[in-house]
């Protein structure tokens, strides 16, 4: 799994009315010339369910995934599919749902039957092409009910049924905890675990409105040296943060980065140091990784985090060190 790339927020908040936006061909242009070969599409399943009902999606919709993979595919570029808001759940707003994807039977069954209808739609798509990544971030353990029993239950399940259509169809699992735990517990299930790259959130998530512990950091944050959360944050911190993602590697599961940023508060050159210690150990792993997200407050375009300054590059205001970081941390085979 050494992709290394983006996520691309196309089908990521939806408003009642409002149709989600074709593919960004200019973006995906720009990926393709500078050698990334990844993008992650979060949805929101609101987008083709009216209602809470499930069963009944307008497929319709689905065309506009169909243009996403077909515009990522004729630039070789792989395309994650992903659901972050599923039925029963997401990890921001869950209120706004009816059911419990970790209890209910009916999301439950409505899951399966979306990442079915999916393995339907998409049979015979090379994994070069495509893969699934079930739902974005399973809350924290003993959140909403969830157990790690009823989330590997679900999760085998739903492999099980993706794979009576699809056989070889690559899967993505996101980590418990927000994509934070690994999940050794289902290390036979031939998936690849996805973790994610926002540890200290004092750095990545400094003045987040929508973090939990936002008003809680009150002074600008450093890196490396800042104390958090009971430790002092450096690349040895960071390298025994990924220990157990690392045990799970050494018992032959592949691990992908699905997600990491900074938000724009923190200043840049903090952000650039935290990014360099970062990317210097999945370069060392040898995991690819995905940018929360291309363009905006956690990208390599505008994100205006304090002190940075763009370079021009393909019509695009680029925080180039960010994304000369990016490119000089892969993993070339």
């Amino acid at each position: 799994m050494r992709h290394y790339g983006f996520n691309f927020l196309w089908m990521f908040i939806w408003q009642p009315g409002v149709a989600a936006p074709p593919p960004d061909e200019r973006a995906l242009d720009f990926l393709a010339q500078y050698g990334f070969n990844f993008v992650r599409v979060p949805t929101d399943y609101r987008f083709w369910t009216s209602d809470f009902d499930y069963f009944h999606p307008d497929d319709r919709v689905w065309e506009k995934i169909d243009a996403y993979l077909d515009a990522c595919r004729a630039r070789g570029i792989h395309l994650c599919l992903n659901l972050h808001r599923a039925p029963g759940y997401c990890i921001n707003a869950n209120h706004l749902e009816k059911h419990n994807l970790w209890l209910d039977e009916t999301a439950q069954d409505a899951f399966v039957f979306l990442w079915e209808s999916f393995a339907k739609r998409y049979k015979g798509i090379p994994n070069e092409i495509l893969s699934f990544d079930l739902v974005n971030e399973p809350p924290n353990i003993g959140q909403y009910g969830m157990t790690r029993e009823n989330h590997a239950a679900l999760v085998r399940r739903t492999v099980s049924a993706i794979r009576a259509v699809d056989p070889g169809r690559r899967i993505v699992i996101d980590g418990l905890g927000g994509g934070n735990l690994a999940m050794p517990e289902l290390a036979d299930l031939d998936v690849i675990q996805s973790g994610r790259g926002y540890q200290p959130m004092a750095v990545s998530h400094y003045q987040a409105g929508w973090w939990d512990g936002h008003q809680t950091v009150t002074e600008v944050p450093y890196y490396p040296g800042l104390r958090w959360n009971g430790f002092t944050w450096n690349k040895d911190t960071l390298h025994e943060y990924y220990r157990p993602w690392r045990e799970l590697e050494a018992q032959g599961v592949q691990v992908h980065i699905g997600e990491f940023g900074c938000y724009n508060q923190t200043p840049n050159d903090v952000a650039l140091a935290w990014f360099s210690d970062l990317l210097g150990l999945w370069k060392e792993y040898g995991w690819g990784y995905s940018l929360w997200n291309f363009e905006g407050s956690f990208g390599i375009i505008g994100h205006d985090r304090p002190g940075v300054k763009y370079e021009n590059i393909g019509r695009y205001q680029v925080d180039r060190p960010l994304m000369q970081l990016l490119l000089d941390h892969r993993v070339m085979e």
